[in-house]
């Protein structure tokens, strides 16, 4: 049986992945900051919840060694993400207004967080028949879209989060090099009504977590260090 744990889990993507997986076979930990939302969620949905703070090492830490105890993992989907550059009226933070500590607090979280994880769970991961690591990146991560003029994303005006995210994709593509026996890719879910965007998105959660939990399910043989969504590969 595949033992996964997502972040950020307890709601939005995180939660309609773990929905998915579930239906699929996985044994999931849902992660979640919040110790009760996270337990909501979990018995909601039949998982294990764990409470796990990306941007924390001790938390991290911690979380490792109790599904270390409990068994191991097989795959791991950072999903965490914050976007603090959007404002809750529609506006977003762009390159005048930008400040270091808005990069600080959002690569924390989307860039730092995904390092945080693996160096903490490789070792488990290792130890799997069939690892795979799923990181939920962002078109905006796409330098060639974004410097496109007439490319989805060009008139996108923030720098953090779209930074951040192509982060997440070097990373990617660097850890795949590195660990040639784990898949690990990035996905791109689409524009997906949730809580991050203040329900902006064009699409439902179903529809936005359906290649995330196709990802996750990546046999030993398939794609590594890539970067896709729904229809297939997207331009770096």
């Amino acid at each position: 049986m595949t033992t996964t744990l997502i972040t950020g889990a307890n709601k939005g993507l995180g939660f309609e992945t773990a929905r998915q997986l579930i239906a699929a076979g996985h044994v999931v930990y849902l992660g979640s900051r919040d110790e009760e939302r996270g337990r909501r969620a979990a018995a909601e949905l039949g998982a294990r919840a764990i409470r796990i703070d990306v941007t924390d090492d001790a938390s991290v830490l911690s979380a490792a060694k109790i599904i270390e105890r409990d068994g191991g993992l097989d795959v791991l989907i950072n999903n965490a993400g914050i976007a603090p550059e959007w404002g809750d009226d529609g506006t977003v933070i762009g390159a005048a207004e930008l400040t270091a500590e808005l990069m600080r607090e959002t690569f924390d979280t989307n860039a730092f967080g995904p390092v945080r994880m693996l160096r903490a769970f490789l070792p488990l991961l290792q130890r799997s028949a069939a690892p795979v690591v799923v990181n939920v990146s962002s078109s905006l991560a796409s330098l060639s879209r974004v410097a496109t003029p007439g490319r989805p994303g060009h008139d996108y005006p923030g720098v953090a989060y779209p930074a951040s995210k192509a982060v997440v994709n070097m990373i990617t593509i660097q850890y795949a090099k590195a660990f040639p026996g784990i898949r690990i890719n990035a996905v791109e879910p689409g524009f997906t009504s949730t809580d991050l965007n203040r329900n902006a998105g064009r699409q439902t959660v179903a529809e936005g977590a359906a290649i995330i939990a196709r990802m996750a399910q990546t046999p030993p043989d398939g794609p590594t260090g890539t970067y896709v969504d729904a229809t297939g590969s997207l331009p770096w």
